[in-house]
């Protein structure tokens, strides 16, 4: 939470969420666990790297699939047109437009060959949402940079390091390249990291064309610029977060957290009783405290 604020999302714009005071969004999984097909779960591309990143094989549980189910009604629930994602996500995100079709299809009457961005003016429940994908739409974590950034996976910078610690994870990251008078490939993990944070295309450019020569240039030069550039874009955000860690800030946290929750109940809570009487389920409308 405090790395959010600290990044700039105003929680008066942007709803933070407590996902498990949020009922709507279970009930919502289950019913989309009734259209979706077990291919539809098994086949997402993320959950089956997700399952062989952490060596769980025949050995996860059944909610670890469920969760992507969920994940679709954390979506839904408060039909969005747009989801902001990276792009490892983008299967997800299909699969939640999937789900929406199918129930605008089966309960609204919507026919199916209308096109996506119709579908509520065609009657149904659920929009069906594009994925959002930013400037940077992967970005490797700090080593070999085979993995994307994850905090489970122990290559990630946080928005909290110090900048010491940031040139210290910077340093992590391995080229293979040996020499300074060495050409190398400027498409590698390293240079993920110059086009995400140097901001001058000029730098980054020339930067590029010396390291493709072997003008001079190490890895350690490079690796330097970019931390300086990461700890730039930080230094503001370290100054945001020290307030929430001054004596009240854990209390503005929670506040936040349940104004957010409050909030967000009124919208989920507002799809559910469309969906469910969509369905024919509605037993009336209820109200949460």
């Amino acid at each position: 939470m405090k790395d959010w604020l600290a990044a700039g999302i105003d929680p008066a714009k942007a709803t933070i969420v407590l996902q498990t005071e949020v009922p709507a969004i279970a009930e919502l999984t289950w019913f989309f666990a009734m259209l979706l097909s077990f291919n539809d779960v098994m086949g997402n591309p993320t959950l089956i790297h997700e399952l062989e990143t952490k060596g769980l094989a025949d050995k996860y549980s059944f909610g670890f699939p469920m969760y992507t189910v969920g994940q679709c009604a954390d979506i839904l629930a408060f039909r969005p047109v747009y989801v902001p994602v990276g792009e490892d996500q983008a299967p997800h995100i299909e699969m939640c437009r999937k789900a929406a079709r199918k129930f605008d299809q089966l309960y609204c009457g919507v026919p199916n060959r209308t096109e996506d961005k119709d579908y509520e003016k065609a009657g149904g429940v659920f929009p069906i949402p594009e994925a959002l994908i930013g400037r940077v739409g992967r970005l490797p974590g700090v080593g070999d940079g085979k993995q994307k950034m994850s905090k489970s996976l122990g290559n990630a910078i946080f928005l909290s390091d110090p900048p010491k610690e940031v040139l210290k994870k910077i340093n992590k990251i391995t080229t293979g390249r040996q020499s300074p008078t060495e050409p190398g490939d400027p498409e590698n993990v390293l240079f993920k990291f110059v086009e995400a944070f140097i901001t001058d295309e000029a730098r980054v450019t020339e930067l590029k064309d010396r390291y493709r020569r072997g003008d001079n240039l190490g890895d350690g030069h490079v690796k330097a610029e970019v931390a300086e550039a990461i700890n730039r874009l930080l230094e503001p955000m370290r100054a945001r977060r020290a307030e929430f860690e001054s004596p009240g800030g854990d209390e503005r946290i929670v506040e936040i957290i349940r104004e957010g929750t409050s909030r967000a109940n009124l919208v989920a809570e507002e799809t559910l009783f469309l969906a469910k009487s969509a369905m024919g389920m509605d037993f009336g409308r209820r109200s949460l405290r």
